[in-house]
């Protein structure tokens, strides 16, 4: 099932939450939502899921519109919601039931859905105890729980690994995955280094607007500019650094602390270093240890579109 949101916007007094943004995720694809504080995630996942009205636009799960059939939609959502609300005083077992009878789960289901979905985020030790008797994050797995519980076919994940351990994120990470084998699936996340293993494809919002979508390759050779490499010479670092400055094609050399004869050397625009530094160190006889290009990271990338 795709998602398709058009011409989106929501007002609070004169500030634009959210500005006109428009994209589409198709079925089966997981997109990573990013974007700073603030800057419209959660209001664009509430709109998505129906939990609010947007002041102007629409969005269309295949021909399931917010506006004319916002109950179909809701049926066809598992939404997991920043501030996970849970009934603390419930036992996990009598939640997901109470969960799986409002989502309109069979009677006869709903027993193999409790204990599949005990089964699938990581609960069966946990499963006897009530919700406050648990850590953060197993309430988080709850949370997920209650999101898949009755089988949606789309999946709206707000933070979904917050308050997770490094091996409880591993474990969510892969579940996340497998589940965008056969759902479609938007999550946000502040971990970038999770969003960049587990999703297709990245969309960027700040201050209400789409500032970026594509891959993480994509986005990052689009920002990449110029050429950055890291090299390593055996010979006198005063006079490799002198040398390496006065080649046409660098515009930067900085040492890197503590490591004699490692230098970070910038390219001008559109040019490249490689060459000239390698005929450099055959002239001269010096030894060239090392010359890796350094790749722009994605919080780089966010951090470019986000200031």
């Amino acid at each position: 099932m795709s998602i398709v949101v058009e011409n989106l916007t929501k007002k609070y007094g004169e500030q634009k939450a959210v500005n006109d943004i428009s994209f589409e995720i198709k079925t089966g694809e997981v997109v990573g939502f990013l974007g700073p504080n603030g800057a419209g995630k959660s209001t664009t996942m509430k709109i998505i899921t129906c939990f609010m009205a947007p002041s102007s636009g629409d969005v269309r799960l295949d021909d399931l519109s917010i506006h004319s059939d916002p109950e179909g939609i809701k049926k066809k959502i598992g939404y997991l919601p920043e501030n996970n609300p849970l009934y603390l005083d419930m036992p996990i077992v009598d939640y997901l039931r109470f969960t799986a009878e409002i989502q309109g789960v069979p009677k006869d289901k709903i027993p193999s859905r409790i204990s599949d979905m005990i089964d699938r985020c990581g609960l069966d030790r946990e499963k006897h105890k009530n919700i406050n008797e648990l850590s953060k994050g197993y309430r988080q797995r709850v949370g997920l729980a209650q999101a898949m519980i009755h089988d949606p076919e789309v999946l709206v994940l707000d933070e979904p690994t917050t308050g997770l351990d490094p091996n409880q994120i591993v474990e969510i990470r892969n579940l996340i995955k497998d589940l965008g084998k056969e759902k479609t699936v938007i999550l946000s996340s502040h971990i970038l280094s999770e969003v960049e293993a587990t999703c297709d494809r990245i969309l960027i919002i700040n201050r209400g607007r789409i500032v970026a979508d594509g891959t993480s390759d994509t986005l990052r050779s689009q920002s990449q500019g110029q050429e950055l490499l890291k090299i390593n010479i055996e010979a006198d670092p005063a006079k490799v650094e002198s040398a390496v400055r006065g080649l046409a094609s660098v515009e930067k050399v900085t040492g890197i602390d503590g490591k004699a004869g490692w230098f970070n050397v910038q390219s001008k625009p559109d040019a490249s270093s490689r060459k000239e530094i390698f005929d450099l160190c055959v002239q001269n006889k010096w030894y060239l240890m090392e010359m890796t290009g350094l790749e722009t990271r994605l919080e780089d990338v966010f951090q470019k579109l986000t200031k």
